[in-house]
């Protein structure tokens, strides 16, 4: 039996933080703002894993008004809902991922990205798709006031 789950995730871009994308820190001089780091791509494929099962969204799991989630490593959040997975006897067959952003560029980060969401993950680095596009300088997005990143994950029962 197979599940196919979809996750998205938006977060504005400000001075004064770290950029995380796909549990790697990207140099540039803004950075993703939210309660935890922040990991727009991480978020999605957790929200992914999460409705692939129908166990609800990221939200309902780490809520934002938990100061224990308070600039939590987005990798942690990721381990824990894998392991929600792992407990429903299913396993990640792959993840497709989409980032939109109009700058860093994050083509020479993609590599390492997909090396961390598949060691957390138990697959390989083939069975993780990372790709990047902008809106062509339209919207929040065009504007570098925000990103926003897409994820589809095909399950599989054990």
């Amino acid at each position: 039996m197979y599940r196919i789950g979809f996750g998205i995730d938006f977060h504005q871009l400000v001075a004064g933080r770290q950029l995380w994308i796909g549990g790697v820190n990207i140099p540039h001089h803004k950075g993703a703002l939210g309660h935890s780091d922040a990991d727009v791509l991480l978020h999605a494929i957790c929200d992914a894993l999460l409705g692939a099962l129908a166990l609800g969204d990221i939200g309902i799991h780490f809520p934002n008004t938990d100061p224990a989630y308070k600039d939590i490593d987005s990798k942690i959040l990721l381990q824990h809902t894998y392991t929600l997975i792992k407990a429903k006897n299913y396993r990640v067959v792959n993840v497709d991922s989409s980032i939109c952003l109009e700058a860093p560029k994050i083509k020479k980060y993609s590599g390492e990205m997909r090396k961390v969401i598949a060691s957390i993950l138990e697959i390989t680095e083939e069975d993780v798709s990372v790709k990047a596009t902008t809106t062509e300088q339209m919207g929040f997005v065009g504007r570098e006031e925000g990103l926003v990143a897409y994820a589809n994950v095909l399950l599989q029962k054990i």
